[in-house]
């Protein structure tokens, strides 16, 4: 394959598909479905599980038709649903977005990734 038949299939890639990634992080993160709130005011204890990863997808079709949930709450729950967390620690989020052919917005999804220590709550 010739330098020339090279840039141009380089090119063609780089016109069809494109995304992006911001990244964020975090000190700590609890479940949206517990009532955490209330523990953490009272300095309760907690057991280290490990590190985790969760992530959440949402699709687009033609730009109109979405399916899936990306919200970070989903990540979240999916990072601690691996270990059977109450919280994360020293969390890490990202959020992707890619699209494929993306003047006609043909088929785009976004992903929210996170990462970090999975921690239970230790009874009062």
């Amino acid at each position: 394959m010739g330098q020339s038949a090279r840039f141009v299939l380089f090119s063609a890639i780089l016109l069809v598909a494109t995304g992006c990634t911001s990244v964020g992080h975090l000190g700590i993160v609890t479940k949206s479905s517990s009532e955490s709130t209330t523990q953490l005011r009272s300095g309760v204890a907690f057991e280290e599980l490990g590190p985790v990863e969760g992530s959440a997808c949402r699709h687009f079709i033609i730009a109109v038709i979405p399916f899936g949930n990306s919200t970070f709450s989903r990540a979240v729950d999916d990072a601690l649903e691996t270990r059977g967390g109450d919280a994360l620690i020293n969390v890490t989020v990202s959020s992707s977005l890619y699209g494929f052919i993306p003047i006609y917005n043909v088929y785009s999804f976004t992903c929210t990734s996170v990462q970090g220590i999975a921690v239970k709550f230790k009874a009062l």
